[in-house]
């Protein structure tokens, strides 16, 4: 067997476009990414996704499909990595394409197909990450806090590392080595979807749009009376929530004559809010905030974030600690993969509320 220390991590996250791809070495237990790809979706592949997210006819059928182009984007993304990789690469774990996350139901579901994504590869590939989480009565997320504390960690310092993507969670990084953490709620989802009615654009760059509008206090307020805010973690949500029939809803109650710009205004103040308030009841004196994921990128959103924790909180990107914010999701799912090949647990049961650690994923043999 080979004992190449090499690892591909896929993730194509809740913001739906594309796929973000890392290869990473764990020799002597330590954390390197040599090399960092992105394939976006296909826009039939991407409108297939999106329209998974709600019900509809010949699902079975369409989730399939839609299965196979995704294992053939991520083929393409290991291709890319395969190409820098100075050795054998002994696995790729690869998230897949959340759909559905019900764990209050017990079921998440992450459309993928990681036999085909074998087959294409001929590399082992370690795949359905959240499912033995969920199956010991846990939430299945986020999954992400255990590999923060690996990468991000600092001994006497309390830091809290939010990735924003679709949808934001936080891990609180305790200067003790205690960890918590959960999804705060909506990151991207809510501002990609009403930038893309009303501009046809697939997310605000820069938060361009928000910055030209004004918070309505009255509307963020209604916003945030949302009851998912209010619970105690463990916690995690998704689309399956958040999405633009919730916003409307909200809207046609609260939002009557708002124009469109103040409306992106509000969605992206309501993401800082409730990030800010999620770090607010951690617990702690917090050293400094890092930002991963897409909204790392949206300096509108930073500042609002900056802003709603008070200005004494210093918030910057995970760049800053040697991790580009749009590798960092990827460079988690390599970590698990390492994880599950060293048959070690890759969950926090005091995140997720499991009954405790379990080894996470599925082996699929090359």
């Amino acid at each position: 067997m080979t004992t190449t220390t090499l690892y591909i991590g896929l993730m194509s996250g809740t913001s739906m476009d594309g796929v973000d791809g890392v290869l990473a070495d764990f020799a002597d237990g330590t954390i390197q990414t040599l090399e960092a790809a992105f394939v976006p979706f296909p826009p039939a592949l991407r409108s297939d996704l999106m329209a998974l997210q709600a019900r509809g006819d010949n699902e079975i059928e369409r989730e399939a499909q839609a299965a196979n182009a995704l294992a053939a984007c991520y083929a393409a993304c290991v291709a890319q990595l395969r190409a820098a990789a100075p050795g054998p690469v002994r696995a790729i774990a690869v998230h897949g394409q959340t759909i559905r996350h019900r764990p209050e139901l017990g079921y998440t579901r992450q459309t993928n197909n990681p036999a085909l994504l074998a087959e294409l590869t001929g590399i082992d590939v370690i795949a359905d990450f959240r499912s033995r989480d969920i199956a010991a009565g846990g939430q299945g997320a986020p999954l992400v806090p255990a590999f923060h504390q690996a990468q991000f960690g600092q001994p006497g310092r309390t830091r809290v590392v939010v990735n924003i993507g679709g949808i934001a969670n936080i891990s609180v990084l305790h200067g003790d080595g205690r960890v918590g953490g959960f999804d705060t709620g909506p990151g991207n989802v809510l501002m990609d979807a009403w930038i893309a009615r009303h501009q046809g654009k697939e997310y605000d760059a820069g938060g361009a749009w928000a910055s030209s509008g004004r918070v309505d206090a009255g509307l963020l307020a209604a916003l945030k009376a949302e009851p998912y805010f209010a619970l105690p973690a463990p916690k995690s949500t998704g689309r399956d929530l958040f999405h633009a029939d919730w916003l409307d809803a909200v809207l046609d109650a609260h939002g009557r004559g708002i124009v469109a710009a103040d409306v992106q205004a509000t969605l992206t103040a309501l993401t800082a809010h409730t990030i800010a308030d999620a770090i607010h009841t951690s617990g702690g004196k917090v050293d400094a905030v890092y930002v991963c994921g897409g909204g790392a990128y949206n300096g509108t959103l930073l500042r609002e974030l900056a802003a709603a924790l008070g200005g004494s909180i210093t918030v910057e990107s995970t760049a800053v600690l040697g991790v580009a914010p749009n590798r960092v999701e990827a460079l988690a799912f390599a970590w698990l993969g390492y994880r599950f090949v060293q048959r070690e647990a890759g969950n926090l049961p005091v995140v997720t509320g499991a009954r405790g650690a379990r080894i996470l994923g599925a082996l699929y043999p090359a």
